[in-house]
């Protein structure tokens, strides 16, 4: 049974959100009813901030966008899609080394629960960040301002003890 809101998952670690994030949650709520922000919980990735860091980071800079939730989950992205009422994953792609991993997930998450993907191609301004890259440079002190929001800084700043 299809859903009958048009509701969407944009599933991540957003660790932390950058502008690139937040240019396709944005997209994807122009596109969609309602757009869940779904931070997933993993276990395998040394990540700065906590799940609930995360959580509260992504509600302070999605606040502008009143069709987007945000929600922290353990397990399948399926899972939480069926709990939420959601039919369809968007991702963001940055370069075919992005399409080549998402398209083998999408693949598998439609043949779990039929749950369809939905690729946006990352605007260009972003097509080289990622927040691995941003905390990278805010280590090293350098000028995060065009690539994540105040707050995301400030919180960077006072975690990696830069001035």
């Amino acid at each position: 049974m299809k859903p009958e809101a048009r509701i969407a998952v944009c599933p991540g670690s957003f660790d932390p959100v950058t502008y690139g994030h937040l240019d396709i949650f944005g997209r994807a709520a122009q596109l969609y009813d309602e757009v869940w922000v779904a931070v997933f919980h993993n276990a395998s990735k040394n990540a700065l901030f906590s799940v609930e860091e995360r959580v509260e980071l992504l509600r302070e800079t999605t606040a502008d966008i009143p069709n987007v939730r945000i929600a922290s989950f353990r397990g399948l992205v399926v899972d939480f899609c069926q709990k939420h009422g959601a039919g369809v994953l968007v991702k963001g792609v940055r370069a075919v080394s992005d399409f080549d991993y998402e398209l083998q997930m999408a693949q598998m998450n439609y043949g779990l629960r039929g749950i369809e993907t939905v690729f946006i191609p990352t605007n260009p301004l972003y097509s080289f960040l990622s927040s691995s890259m941003v905390k990278d440079v805010a280590k090293w002190g350098g000028d995060i301002s065009p690539y994540a929001p105040e707050i995301v800084q400030s919180r960077l700043i006072e975690r990696l003890g830069q001035d």
